[in-house]
């Protein structure tokens, strides 16, 4: 993959000095480990309504109809009627920047993704609102993957995010280079071992639609089979899956591997099961097997290899 892969933030997780009391919230492990390889595109929501910082602070409320409404904290000043028709404008201008993900800053009731403090009639806060851009933008690109920076401290949710990221840059790759028949069942087919590992019911959906590639408008493809990938990147990839799929790839060598070999696979693959080891310990003996015997379908499977190697997500146990 040539060139950073470009993804939207809320700006504050970046060090700008943007928040409602002046400060900023930098993510040292967003902007200086992710941003070896992802390109930020930085949105602030109320900044760039024209908010100034430092500013009373913003809340979502519960309107009169039972509708959200976004107002100011002390004075109830309501600027939802502004956010919304900025939001649409901005998330109509983010299409242009080609982006493969988003990484919205948590709590904000501009930009939080989900649990954001939701304040009844009676001034009574439940975590169950959505940032206003944050909801928005998830309506105008219902496939782009999206996270929380609070969220992305967990191992796994980390691990499922980057890896839905890349899957998404693929696609678009796809669409660049002209999505044919063809290049849909080789992108699919590579795709397969990382898909079982997440869905397998949702991976034989896919195939039933990618066996109409010859049939159906490649437009009808993409918009039918896009939903159904990145539905299947967000289920969590289990334990269970990933032992599935480690078996299913050790028996492509039953034929090569002597007793011996067989037995090591197996018990790093059972220690990997019980939580002894990463999950980055049975691939990489995997790994060596398909360099060591060329086998051309398993080199080509982006299982062994969704994500440089150097960012370390599967090393969590």
């Amino acid at each position: 993959m040539i060139g950073k892969i470009r993804i939207g933030i809320s700006s504050c997780l970046l060090g700008e000095m943007v928040r409602y009391d002046g400060g900023h919230q930098l993510d040292r492990y967003l902007r200086d480990t992710l941003g070896n390889w992802f390109e930020y595109v930085g949105v602030c929501p109320e900044v760039e309504l024209g908010l100034p910082t430092p500013r009373e602070a913003l809340r979502l409320v519960t309107g009169e109809e039972g509708g959200v409404r976004l107002v100011f904290a002390r004075s109830g000043e309501d600027i939802t009627g502004r956010m919304q028709a900025w939001a649409e404008r901005r998330v109509a201008e983010l299409e242009s920047e080609e982006l493969c993900g988003f990484i919205f800053k948590a709590k904000s009731p501009s930009s939080g993704m989900e649990r954001v403090k939701l304040y009844d009639r009676n001034g009574v806060p439940a975590k169950k609102g959505v940032g206003m851009f944050a909801r928005a933008f998830m309506a105008h690109f219902p496939d782009l993957p999206v996270e929380e920076d609070g969220r992305l401290h967990d191992p796994a949710l980390r691990e499922n995010f980057i890896e839905r990221v890349f899957v998404f840059k693929r696609w678009r790759d796809l669409q660049k280079s002209g999505m044919t028949a063809a290049a849909l069942i080789d992108f699919h087919t590579r795709h397969k071992l990382l898909l079982l590992s997440h869905s397998p019911e949702l991976y034989r959906s896919m195939g039933k639609l990618v066996a109409q590639a010859g049939v159906l408008p490649p437009e009808v493809l993409r918009e039918a089979y896009l939903p159904l990938l990145m539905k299947a990147m967000r289920l969590p990839a289990t334990v269970r899956k990933q032992v599935n799929v480690l078996q299913h790839l050790l028996g492509y060598f039953k034929r090569q591997l002597n007793a011996d070999e067989k037995r090591e696979a197996l018990e790093l693959i059972d220690s990997y099961r019980v939580g002894s080891v990463p999950l980055i310990v049975p691939v990489t003996l995997l790994n060596h097997y398909v360099r060591k015997y060329r086998d051309p379908y398993l080199e080509r499977q982006y299982y062994l290899h969704p994500h440089p190697l150097e960012m370390q997500l599967r090393n969590h146990a």
